[in-house]
């Protein structure tokens, strides 16, 4: 009997670990564990847990070029002669022991999970160790070393699925995910992100929309900065969900960084935890509409670790789990009790912040008009003008 989810986790997952002051510190995967335990989400038999194995470098081949991957394996035992031209060794990226082995269970983790969603053994998987969706085939990037998202659609395709769909709410642009797949007409790429201009890695405007074989498959939605919680979903519901249903895929893939929120260090969007909770709700309620609900949703980026990252991972996992859990909950004691024992802070007391009204946060859809003077409704048309025409879809009504 298939489970209602599964989901990638292990302890062993901390050691994606780029070093004491680097900002994707291990520690939200850690706490975001550890908040779903407290919510009892691991238990019972419609969730599975597991744990993947080191694959072998076939799988990583599938989107990785194979002196790139010899390089992270280099880079893994002699970390200070790291191939800095391949992104290794780098700020963003700094080598560290066993660096390739940990990667690369992130990446069968993902890989698990397609497979598992695409045979029918369970409905949703859940990797929150993954999303690394900044790794080029040929390099790192952005804090990703392989990019488990392509090898995970690269997998459908290879198993016979025809149209997946990939949506990326993280604040930066998914430029390798949409990179590998820009020419391929069967992978439909959406990212709604802060606009390059100003914010790494400077790409993902309106008028990338997909190579010459594959036009309309690349969707880009770039915002301002200082974009809050009303503007960013009426962005959101006035893009994914039309070319979603006209695409039809028959699986989808997202990636759900929580690096938009308000307290994120490294970006200039405002998101409340409870716009973010809305946007994945929205997400799991297309999957069930348009693709029998065939879902595998993973993690990304967020940099607020204790504050946002583990609430944020838990709503998704539990979402995913059919077991939503209410933004006016209180975070369990035992929880708020080890974040102070290792980190001094508090903790956050509930599992919103408060700005949702009757359990979502509202907007206003793209039928009541368009505002051309909104700077958010401007970078809206100008996604819409760019895509709507390939998929069929009226760039003022659907």
């Amino acid at each position: 009997m298939p489970t209602q989810a599964r989901v990638v986790w292990d302890q062993s997952f901390t050691g994606y670990d780029f070093g004491l002051d680097h900002p994707m510190n291990p520690l939200r995967l850690d706490l975001t564990a550890r908040l779903c335990g407290a919510f009892g989400l691991f238990d019972g038999p419609d969730v599975e847990v597991v744990n993947p194995a080191v694959p072998d470098d076939e799988v990583l081949l599938t989107v990785h070029d194979a002196a790139y991957v010899a390089a992270v394996r280099h880079a893994s035992v002699a970390p200070r002669d790291a191939d800095q031209s391949r992104g290794l060794g780098t700020e963003d990226d700094p080598a560290f022991h066993e660096m390739h082995d940990i990667s690369a269970r992130i990446a069968a983790g993902s890989l698990d999970l397609a497979g598992a969603v695409w045979r029918g053994e369970t409905e949703h998987g859940v990797n929150f160790c993954g999303g690394l969706h900044h790794a080029m085939p040929d390099r790192a990037s952005g804090f990703c070393i392989y990019n488990d998202v392509a090898v995970a659609i690269k997998s459908l395709l290879d198993n016979g699925a025809q149209r997946v769909a990939y949506v990326d709410v993280d604040v930066h642009h998914g430029d390798g995910v949409e990179r590998i797949f820009w020419n391929d007409p069967r992978v439909l790429t959406i990212s709604i992100h802060e606009t390059g201009r100003v914010l790494f890695p400077g790409t993902g405007f309106p008028g990338d929309i997909g190579g010459p074989a594959a036009p309309g498959t690349a969707v880009n939605v770039a915002l301002p900065p200082g974009t809050g919680d009303a503007a960013w979903l009426r962005a959101f519901h006035s893009v994914v969900p039309p070319v979603l249903r006209a695409f039809r895929p028959e699986i989808l893939v997202s990636q759900h960084g929580c690096d938009s929120h308000f307290l994120d260090p490294l970006a200039h969007l405002s998101l409340s935890l409870d716009a973010q909770r809305t946007s994945y709700e929205s997400i799991h309620d297309l999957a069930h509409e348009v693709c029998d609900g065939r879902w595998v949703a993973l993690g990304g980026g967020g940099y607020a670790v204790v504050d946002v990252v583990p609430r944020a991972w838990t709503h998704l996992t539990a979402i995913a789990a059919h077991r939503p859990i209410p933004l006016a909950a209180e975070v369990p004691q035992v929880w708020r009790d080890h974040v102070e024992l290792i980190s001094g802070e508090a903790g956050p007391t509930h599992m919103g912040d408060g700005v949702a009204e009757r359990g979502r946060v509202w907007w206003r859809s793209w039928e009541v008009g368009y505002d051309p003077a909104d700077p958010v409704d401007f970078a809206v048309m100008a996604t819409r003008e760019a895509v709507f025409p390939h998929h069929g879809l009226d760039i003022w009504f659907d």
